[in-house]
């Protein structure tokens, strides 16, 4: 047997053990109340965290008939801010994709399954791969990430008063924690929120993407900050006087 014949054996065998007795119920494991939170609140996260640094001030100086519009504001501290978050959040969690290969809710996560990308390469190879989901649907959005941003909508809508009590709050109180612990699963299982994937980075493509991001940070960091200690040295050279040599004849005494 050649080793792209074993190789394909595996595959093989490994999507069939996911799809378990070929049952709906099996194959299609839809999100619980515990992986919707939990993903609204991580991204809520992310998306405060991006707009919060600008430092945009938004003028609410509208002057009616004899009246007085309101002072500026921050947007970092404005409804509007608050508003922009909530109406987008559930749109960011159709960027992920079903990782079969994962248990628990560490199968939700951003960036190509190990599966499909070992699928595609397969394919790219010449390899006819034959599966029961036809080729044009393999990047399609999953059932799974489907229900999840439709409740999503549902747990943004009706604990919508709670986010903005910590959003005008103190902010302190981690979000997963407030929203999550305290109130949407108060009472109920809270395990999904402590399951973190601790990847194998040589196949897991999600992860390798994730690694990149973060050394192309890192780099863009370095770069400033030789351009910030540039700077301070230009500046520190400014102000002073070259040394020019005297002029005239030298005399001895």
């Amino acid at each position: 047997m050649t080793s792209v014949l074993r190789f394909l054996l595996v595959v093989t065998v490994a999507i069939a053990a996911t799809a378990k007795n070929d049952g709906d119920d099996e194959w299609v494991h839809l999100p619980d109340n515990c992986e919707v939170c939990k993903f609204v609140s991580i991204e809520m996260k992310s998306a405060f965290d991006e707009t919060g640094k600008t430092k945009e001030v938004i003028d609410r100086n509208y002057r009616f008939i004899d009246s007085k519009g309101a002072p500026p504001i921050k947007y970092v501290k404005s409804d509007l801010r608050f508003i922009e978050v909530v109406e987008n959040v559930c749109q960011r969690l159709l960027e992920y994709n079903l990782h079969k290969e994962r248990s628990g809710s560490n199968r939700f996560a951003k960036g190509m399954s190990e599966t499909f990308s070992t699928l595609h390469g397969l394919v790219n190879k010449g390899v006819n791969v034959v599966m029961d989901i036809p080729y044009e649907l393999w990047n399609e959005t999953s059932a799974e990430v489907s229900d999840l941003k439709k409740r999503c909508d549902v747990l943004v809508e009706q604990y919508e008063d709670v986010i903005e009590d910590w959003y005008k709050g103190t902010q302190e109180e981690d979000l997963t924690t407030y929203l999550c612990e305290k109130h949407v699963l108060k009472g109920k299982d809270t395990a999904c929120l402590k399951e973190e994937w601790k990847p194998n980075r040589k196949g897991d493509q999600a992860a390798l993407a994730n690694d990149k991001k973060k050394k192309s940070k890192n780099v863009d960091g370095q770069k400033k900050e030789k351009k910030v200690k540039k700077k301070k040295k230009a500046g520190k050279t400014e102000g002073v006087q070259p040394e020019v040599p005297l002029s005239g004849p030298k005399t001895e005494l």
